[in-house]
């Protein structure tokens, strides 16, 4: 006999997890280039490890961009500020290793700009997925919503002062319980796992000082889709890396899918 309910957890990491440091970097880079040049074609990949943060891929723009600037302004405004919190953005060794875009690519997607807008061709491929749920205002699930205002809750009091012990890093986790036939019931459990200074004295907090890119190696490389929130949909298993892109590729448009779905459902 099925079981009425289960269990489904969602996951969301802080701004200062490696993974989201370097997602914001390249943001950054795409960001810089597109304000000055609009044209720009951009697949900027970012990774970090101890005292050293890198970005690298092809570019091809009119911009004139300080990357190094850009990679210390982003660690700083994270709050990685000095090595006690894993990261000092002034004194972080900063690798640039960028390139032109592959003629080859330039040549398919417009013809080195002689295409016309309608003869623009795509820059990647891939398939984009997502959907929504109306079990939430946010038209997202709830156990995603639940992590997500929490780790954005942890940010906030860390900026503001009033847990000043607490470092950029972090992840928090939402376990929800669900019934079969009739969507979310309730929040089962909850995790936090928040590094902070040494010598604080909370079960929540655990032992964890070190954090950032001292503890955890990540390559933010090409943002290829954007999954559904830890979605209730079956998918292969396999890891997002969030590489940003100009609008020419595909996957760049990651965000109209969802978008478009919840708007769909907000009318209805």
């Amino acid at each position: 006999m099925a079981t009425e309910t289960f269990l489904f957890t969602s996951e969301s990491v802080n701004e200062g997890h490696p993974d989201k440091l370097c997602d914001q970097v390249s943001d950054a880079v795409l960001d810089a280039c597109l304000q000055q040049d609009p044209d720009s074609k951009v697949a900027c990949e970012t990774c970090t490890k101890t005292n050293m943060v890198m970005v690298f891929g092809e570019i091809t723009t009119k911009a004139n961009v300080d990357y190094e600037k850009i990679v210390r302004d982003t660690c700083r405004n994270i709050g990685f500020v000095s090595d006690d919190v894993g990261l000092d953005a002034d004194k972080c060794k900063v690798l640039v290793n960028i390139e032109q875009q592959s003629p080859d690519i330039a040549q398919g997607v417009h013809g080195h700009f002689t295409k016309r807008p309608e003869e623009v061709g795509a820059g990647d491929q891939g398939h984009m997925f997502g959907y929504a749920t109306d079990e939430t205002p946010e038209l997202m699930p709830l156990s995603h919503v639940l992590a997500t205002k929490l780790g954005a809750r942890l940010t906030e009091v860390r900026k503001n002062g009033t847990c000043a012990w607490l470092r950029p890093d972090g992840k928090t986790q939402v376990t929800v319980e669900y019934y079969n036939d009739n969507g979310a019931m309730s929040s089962h459990h909850v995790n936090l796992a928040t590094i902070h200074k040494r010598r604080i004295s909370l079960i929540i907090a655990g032992k964890g000082s070190k954090s950032g890119p001292v503890v955890t190696t990540d390559s933010i490389k090409c943002s290829l889709i954007l999954p559904p929130p830890n979605s209730l949909l079956q998918h292969v298993a396999f890891a997002f890396m969030a590489m940003f892109k100009d609008k020419y590729k595909t996957d760049e448009n990651k965000g109209v899918y969802p978008y478009s779905i919840c708007n769909i459902m907000s009318d209805k």
